[in-house]
């Protein structure tokens, strides 16, 4: 269909009574979904185009609205006391001991949110199609994007510790061997069009002022030639400080960044506990983890067939 439209309203009628109907996951027609996808689906903006490529990172505001971020966190509520696990163990902990990225609290973890029933899965299914994140999910990773990875929730309490830096296009201090092409996690601007082999969309759960500590990110490492030194990605030394960015988000905000570049977290300050819960998309192609191998039996029911689609493993589009 050119540039994604229905010839006719007949036709668009037909398609999405199509998406409508129940069925499993191998049988869904790509051909089917594409045209409604890129109808519904607007294009990134110039600018915001300019700055992902400036920056290597996006702030989608207001995504969500308040009742369904209330919503998300009572479901992350009545799951935590069995599902939510703090890292505390010596051999879980990710920030060096006596580094500014330290702290004496540990992050707490879990997954398994796409699978909860209904109305408590609502925010976390509709991450994977929502009408606003779509047209950045395509212009970033192309079309038929996929999930990567599962998400996971991260909460912080107060004086909690963050995460080192991590990710680039070199190989870093997380890298065996360090200083080498990552072919995994990069990013390409050619002619115009964006392009990532890894993007992370985190939804936030709660508000994250200037001084809270929490998601930090080296704005424009997307492009960087030279692997992170490892002080550096521990917090130490003046430099840290100068280039980190902590962005100001409110609850229901997603943050967009390719994994090329480099970020992590700082210790969580704030009185309120912070949590966020983290995708992973990858061009159809490509395979970072293996998300899709983690799907419970039975538990495609009650996803639309657009997000069944994304649930798919890596495909070629030809």
């Amino acid at each position: 269909f050119h540039q994604g439209h229905f010839p006719s309203p007949g036709l668009g009628h037909c398609m999405l009574s199509v998406l409508r109907a129940p069925a499993p996951l191998a049988s869904i027609s790509r051909a089917a979904i594409r045209p409604v996808m890129t109808a519904a689906a607007a294009a990134m903006t110039e600018e915001e185009s300019f700055l992902f490529d400036l920056n290597g990172f996006l702030v989608v505001r207001g995504v969500f609205t308040a009742e369904e971020v209330a919503a998300a966190n009572a479901a992350v509520d009545a799951h935590a006391a069995e599902e939510l696990k703090a890292r505390g163990a010596a051999a879980l902990r990710n920030a060096k001991s006596g580094t500014p990225m330290a702290a004496s609290g540990p992050r707490m973890d879990m997954g398994g949110m796409l699978w909860w029933q209904a109305d408590q899965s609502k925010l976390f299914r509709d991450m994977l199609t929502h009408p606003r994140l779509v047209p950045y999910y395509r212009a970033l990773c192309g079309e038929g994007y996929r999930m990567d990875h599962q998400p996971l929730l991260v909460a912080q309490g107060p004086d909690s510790e963050g995460f080192k830096l991590h990710g680039g296009p070199i190989s870093g201090a997380d890298g065996v061997p360090q200083g080498v092409f990552n072919p995994e996690l990069q990013y390409r601007c050619v002619h115009g069009q964006l392009w990532t082999s890894l993007l992370a969309a985190s939804v936030q759960l709660c508000d994250h002022q200037p001084g809270d500590g929490g998601f930090c990110i080296v704005r424009g490492s997307h492009k960087l030639n030279l692997p992170v030194p490892t002080d550096f990605a521990d917090g130490v030394g003046s430099a840290f400080a100068e280039h980190i960015h902590h962005p100001a988000t409110r609850a229901g905000d997603v943050v967009l960044w390719s994994e090329a570049t480099v970020h992590g977290a700082t210790p969580w300050r704030a009185e309120r506990e912070r949590r966020v819960a983290i995708y992973r998309f990858a061009p159809p192609n490509m395979g970072y983890g293996r998300g899709y191998l983690d799907i419970p039996p039975g538990a495609m029911e009650g996803l639309t067939l657009l997000q069944r689609a994304v649930l798919e493993p890596p495909y070629a589009t030809r």
